[in-house]
């Protein structure tokens, strides 16, 4: 008798992991676009209004996908449609070129009212952090604040994004290294011509100065955000650099 309950202990326990799996499957499907969303798209985001037809109906399901495999969560800030396609649409338009692309390296973006601390603190006066890839505890974690993703795509002529910059990030992160180089889109033969790409345009930045937000001149990791921002905000790429490292 007991091995019997002991037996249907473990039935009953398997079915409801079971239907508790289907329950999160199902409740991760269910993405529910606001019905202007393609206007609010046209308003907002300029490389979604510069698409042909064909290419904007891709873009569409490129971020419904986005909103399925990715939760969007406000921390003291309460999280709108216009967030989430802005959200979504940072996501697609840095790897819109990658049709089978796939964030796993990403569970969920959090989304906070303002600037932040290192230590996510959202008051005081050391708050200077717009956005953020998580690491550690905050791994498959990402960190937005609302005031900067609106204004940045409101604002397209200051060539910053932060949102694509963040994403950008990711991009380079997917090979399991943050350094700059993304071995992920880019074959292992042209890793070191991208790296000298990268110590002369960041030689050049500093000798001369440049339209590119010098803090692309800090790093290898923030030369290839940076570059990414301004071209795909500024639909260029100063001296090829991102078309490089994205087409060689």
């Amino acid at each position: 008798m007991v091995v019997v309950f002991q037996s249907l202990f473990v039935l009953a326990g398997l079915v409801i992991l079971i239907l508790l799996a289907f329950r999160m499957k199902g409740d991760k499907a269910i993405v529910r676009m606001p019905e202007n969303y393609k206007e609010l798209l046209e308003d907002y985001v300029q490389f979604y209004r510069e698409l042909d037809e064909a290419d904007k109906r891709l873009f569409e399901k490129r971020i419904e996908k986005f909103l399925i495999d990715v939760k969007v969560t406000g921390v003291n800030a309460e999280v709108e449609d216009i967030d989430r396609l802005l959200i979504a649409a940072g996501a697609t338009i840095p790897v819109f070129s990658f049709s089978d692309w796939q964030y796993i390296n990403l569970q969920e973006v959090l989304l906070y009212p303002g600037s932040f601390n290192e230590d996510f603190d959202q008051g005081g006066f050391d708050r200077y952090i717009a956005g953020m890839v998580g690491t550690g505890a905050m791994q498959h974690k990402m960190i937005l604040t609302k005031w900067q993703l609106r204004q940045d795509f409101i604002n397209n002529n200051n060539a910053h994004n932060t949102a694509i910059h963040e994403f950008v990030h990711l991009v380079d992160k997917m090979d399991g290294t943050m350094d700059g180089v993304p071995e992920i889109i880019l074959e292992r033969k042209y890793v070191q011509q991208w790296k000298n790409i990268m110590d002369s345009t960041i030689w050049q930045m500093k000798t001369y100065g440049s339209d590119i937000n010098m803090y692309g001149a800090t790093s290898h990791i923030e030369f290839f955000a940076v570059i990414s921002e301004y071209f795909f905000v500024k639909g260029e790429s100063p001296g090829g650099a991102y078309n490089v490292a994205t087409n060689l």
